[in-house]
C-alpha cells in the first residue's frame, strides 16, 4: 500500500465539477458562460498546482505556535493573480467589505475548533498562517484550497451567492489542508471520497461549534446559504440525507449515495470523489446522532484520531477507514457505547468493519 509520507497538496474545490458541467449546458448563455469560465479557471489552477508540486512549493512564512490565529485576507479585485492586495490582517478591525469580514471570521472559527476541540494549532499543528483571497475572478462559482491558501469567488448571483457566506465551506476547504499535513489522502476513487468526506465532516463540525449547536440541532448541510433565491435546493450536500440537497433544472439532481448499495462507479470527478463521499458522510452523521451531545466531543475525536494517527494510508478505501475508526473508538473510549455506535453506523451504510 501507499504510505502517507510527504505532503502532496492538491487543488480542491467546494462545487463539484458535475454541477458546473450541467450549468455549462444551459440555454441561458449568461449562466453557461459563468460555469464555463469557472471550469476553465479551475483547470488553470489545477495545472498550476501540479507544476508547483513538481517544482516544489515556496515554503510558507513560519509563525511560532502560539495558540492564536495569524490571518491575512487579500482582495483579488475580480482578477486571478494571487494572493492579491492585502486588505485585513490579524487583529485589525472589520471594514466595510462583508466578504473580507466573513472570510476573516471563518478562518477564525476553523482555527478555534481545531485548537479547542483537538488541541491542534492551525491546520499544520504548528501555527501555520491562514491566508485567504476574496473577490476572485468575475462571476466565479467556486471556492478552493490550492495547497497554500483559501480562495473565494463571489458567485454569479443567479445560482450561487458569495462563497464566503457559509462557514462550513471555509472549514471544509481548510480541512483539505489538515488532510494534506496528516493522512495526505490521494485525490481519486475511495481515498479521494474520504478526503472530501473528512472535509465535509470537519466543515460541519466547525459550523456546529461556532453556533453552539449539538448534533440534534445541526442542519448537517454543506454549503447551506450558497444557493441563490429561486434555486430548488438547500445546499451542495446533505450528510443527513445524501442525494436530497438539490433538484433543480439548471443544477441537475444531487447524485450522492448514502449507502454502498448505491455506490457510483465513474471516471469523472476523479472517480466520483464529491459523489461517493456521501457514504462516509452519512456514517458520521449516524454516529454523531446516535451519541448525541456535541458532535465534536466524541464522534469528531474518533475521526480526528484516525486522520492524524499515522495509520491511515494515503490510498485507503472505505473499509480501511472504517476499521480504523473502530480501533480509535476502542482506544479512546474502551468498549463503550461509542464503539458500538461506530460499528452500527458503518453497518447501516454497508461498509464492512471486520
Amino acid at each position: 500500500m501507499t504510505t502517507n509520507g510527504g505532503h502532496r497538496p492538491v487543488f480542491c474545490t467546494i462545487v463539484p465539477p458535475h454541477i458546473l458541467d450541467h450549468l455549462a449546458t444551459q440555454e441561458e448563455r449568461e449562466l453557461a458562460d459563468s460555469a464555463l469560465r469557472t471550469l476553465q479557471q479551475d483547470a488553470v489552477q489545477r495545472t498550476r498546482r501540479r507544476i508547483t508540486t513538481v517544482r516544489g512549493a515556496v515554503a510558507p512564512a513560519v509563525t511560532a505556535a502560539t495558540g492564536t490565529p495569524h490571518r491575512t485576507i487579500y482582495d483579488a479585485g475580480h482578477g486571478t493573480d494571487l494572493p492579491g492586495t492585502k486588505v485585513r490582517d490579524e487583529g485589525s478591525e472589520p471594514g466595510q467589505d462583508a466578504s473580507v469580514n466573513r472570510a476573516y471570521a471563518g478562518l477564525g472559527a476553523t482555527f478555534d475548533l481545531y485548537l479547542t476541540a483537538f488541541e491542534r494549532d492551525s491546520i499544520d499543528g504548528e501555527g501555520l498562517p491562514l491566508d485567504a483571497t476574496v473577490h476572485y475572478d468575475v462571476d466565479y462559482d467556486n471556492a478552493f484550497w490550492n495547497g497554500e491558501q483559501m480562495v473565494f469567488g463571489d458567485g454569479d448571483g443567479q445560482i450561487f451567492t458569495d462563497f464566503t457566506s457559509s462557514v462550513d465551506v471555509i472549514g471544509h476547504e481548510l480541512t483539505h489542508g489538515v488532510t494534506q499535513y496528516t493522512a495526505n489522502l490521494e485525490y481519486y476513487g475511495q481515498s479521494g471520497a474520504l478526503n472530501e468526506s473528512v472535509s465535509d465532516v470537519f466543515g460541519s463540525l466547525i459550523k456546529q461549534h461556532s453556533l453552539g449547536h449539538s448534533a440534534d440541532q445541526a442542519d448537517w448541510l454543506i454549503g447551506e446559504g450558497l444557493l441563490a433565491p429561486g434555486v430548488h435546493g438547500v445546499a451542495l450536500r446533505s450528510m443527513k440525507a445524501p442525494g436530497t440537497a438539490y433538484d433543480d433544472p439548471r443544477l441537475g439532481k444531487d447524485p450522492q449515495p448514502g449507502t454502498m448499495a448505491e455506490y457510483v462507479k465513474t471516471n469523472r470527478d476523479n472517480g466520483g470523489v464529491h459523489i461517493n463521499s456521501g457514504i462516509p458522510n452519512h456514517a458520521f452523521y449516524l454516529l454523531a446522532s446516535a451519541l448525541g451531545g456535541n458532535a465534536w466531543e466524541r464522534a469528531g475525536l474518533i475521526w480526528y484520531d484516525v486522520l492524524t494517527g499515522g495509520e491511515l494510508q494515503s490510498d485507503a478505501r472505505f473499509t480501511d477507514f472504517a476499521k480504523l475508526t473502530v480501533a480509535a473508538a476502542k482506544a479512546r473510549f474502551k468498549e463503550g457505547e461509542e464503539t458500538e455506535a461506530v460499528l452500527k453506523a458503518w453497518a447501516q451504510v454497508g461498509v464492512q468493519t471486520g
